[in-house]
């Protein structure tokens, strides 16, 4: 495993999160997050992994994968509880999440894995390869922004779920946990909303403007260094 290593001690007692993305860049929305899942789910470690090719993402403006591997390890060098892998920037072809749960848990057989995605990329699951798969095989931890409440009345998440991946679909409203047959859970967890994305960070690099306090100082040397998203 590259920088920011994925440990291989205490694996039978490990919990551990896998966060895959584009992180094109990196910036501190993610880390924040990461960090916050990390402490609220109780996992011993969250690795970052970036996507070689994205399979649901255009190409435009996409930094190379060792570029954007190279950046969220320097973002989390020294985090305790935050690594990255390059499990899916060395591997030839698509980036499909089934593959790189079935590598973690080759790798950390004996521990406890989750898969950590965004809101919106949950909402579109039933696009992935093999997500029947994917589901009966990771609980799922679905990071979202409070809305007034762990669960709104109009709860998009449960609707689809039911539509389409099971109708026999229960939610403790109170954990905000899910439970279908062939899911092995679903958890909603609410994140600090920082206004903050990485298509906003390009705009200001390519318009020659700050993106101090969007992400970590490391990253910003790194992308002015390189010349990226000019």
């Amino acid at each position: 495993m590259p920088a920011g290593g994925v440990r291989h001690d205490r694996a039978a007692r490990m919990r551990v999160g896998l966060f895959g993305g584009t992180f094109n860049p990196v910036h501190l929305g993610h880390l924040r997050s990461a960090l916050e899942v990390q402490e609220g789910v109780g996992l011993d470690q969250v690795i970052l992994i970036p996507a070689a090719v994205p399979p649901h993402k255009g190409s435009a403006q996409l930094a190379g994968a060792a570029e954007r591997l190279e950046m969220i390890a320097a973002a989390v060098e020294g985090v305790p509880g935050l690594a990255a892998s390059d499990v899916e920037t060395r591997r030839a072809g698509p980036s499909f999440t089934i593959d790189t749960v079935r590598h973690f848990r080759e790798l950390l057989a004996e521990a406890e894995l989750f898969l950590i995605v965004g809101l919106d990329a949950f909402l579109e699951i039933d696009t992935w390869r093999s997500f029947r798969e994917l589901l009966e095989l990771v609980p799922l931890i679905v990071i979202s922004r409070p809305a007034g409440g762990l669960l709104p009345d109009e709860d998009p998440v449960e609707r689809f779920i039911r539509a389409r991946i099971s109708a026999d679909c229960s939610v403790d409203r109170e954990s905000g946990v899910y439970q279908a047959p062939g899911v092995r859970g679903i958890r909603i967890f609410p994140v600090t909303a920082l206004d903050v994305s990485s298509s906003r960070i390009r705009e200001l690099v390519r318009a020659g403007r700050s993106i101090r306090y969007l992400v970590p100082e490391r990253v910003q040397t790194y992308i002015q260094n390189r010349g990226l998203y000019r």
